[in-house]
């Protein structure tokens, strides 16, 4: 198995599909994708809390650990750590890690505002200190937010949160061209992006982005295909494929 680092730096970009359970994770697995995410928001929404609300820190390690034996590497969304304490997030992490976890995503804002980026540069600094193999991918939210959305202040938080020890940076919501540009060409470490319906894989591809997300997409897709399922059968319409009963439960028993 590649390690997780190795997969930031092949031919095309990591395509990172995001699952919210050991079925969601062990799926995408089967289906040939070198490496595994969790999406906050999905594990949030399975325990009735919003995303963002530090809700989902067990979860996390739970899932974690029940995916120990997942043949790919496995990427966990912690939110913003889940404390405002460095140590305290480096000690969470740690735990993750010990859980079988190859890397973490970890955000700059608290309750969807942007944090002072010197607090977010130390929780990255413990993080490395505390757990080097770790791959911390430092996420901005300058566009997620709509907060400080400017090429310029996003740069400057990355480049310090690459000082930090970032193993990666991940700029959610950054549709523009030229700035995702102009990051791929100022950072010394891989650049994440979210995947959206205006810049496909190739398009990303083409601005030197190294790792590509999926978030709470597929999720939300697989409720929107729960609700076609349940329609189709009030209305007398043909039913949607789904994947057999006996191979999930084989997959499951392996």
């Amino acid at each position: 198995m590649s390690s997780f680092a190795d997969l930031h730096h092949g031919p095309s970009p990591l395509l990172l599909p995001n699952a919210w359970d050991v079925t969601s994770a062990l799926a995408f697995a089967r289906a040939g994708h070198p490496a595994v995410g969790t999406t906050s928001f999905g594990v949030a929404a399975s325990l009735a809390r919003p995303d963002g609300d530090r809700a989902s820190a067990e979860a996390n390690v739970a899932l974690a650990r029940a995916l120990h034996a997942l043949p790919v590497p496995l990427s966990v969304d912690v939110e913003d750590g889940y404390a405002d304490d460095p140590g305290a997030v480096a000690d969470y992490v740690a735990r993750l890690a010990d859980a079988g976890a190859a890397g973490i995503n970890i955000e700059d804002s608290t309750a969807e505002a942007l944090i002072d980026p010197e607090a977010h540069a130390a929780k990255v600094a413990a993080i490395k200190q505390r757990s080097p193999a770790v791959f911390v991918n430092a996420r901005v939210d300058t566009y997620w937010l709509g907060q400080e959305a400017t090429a310029d202040a996003t740069l400057a938080r990355a480049e310090r949160y690459v000082r930090a020890g970032a193993d990666g940076i991940f700029l959610p919501g950054l549709r523009d061209r030229d700035v995702l540009r102009a990051a791929t060409d100022a950072l010394p470490v891989p650049v994440n992006a979210l995947i959206s319906p205006d810049l496909g894989l190739a398009d990303l591809a083409g601005l030197g982005v190294r790792r590509v997300s999926t978030g709470s997409l597929p999720y939300r897709a697989a409720l929107h295909a729960a609700l076609d399922v349940a329609a189709a059968v009030r209305d007398g319409a043909p039913l949607p494929a789904g994947i057999p009963y006996p191979e999930l439960q084989a997959v499951l028993r392996g």
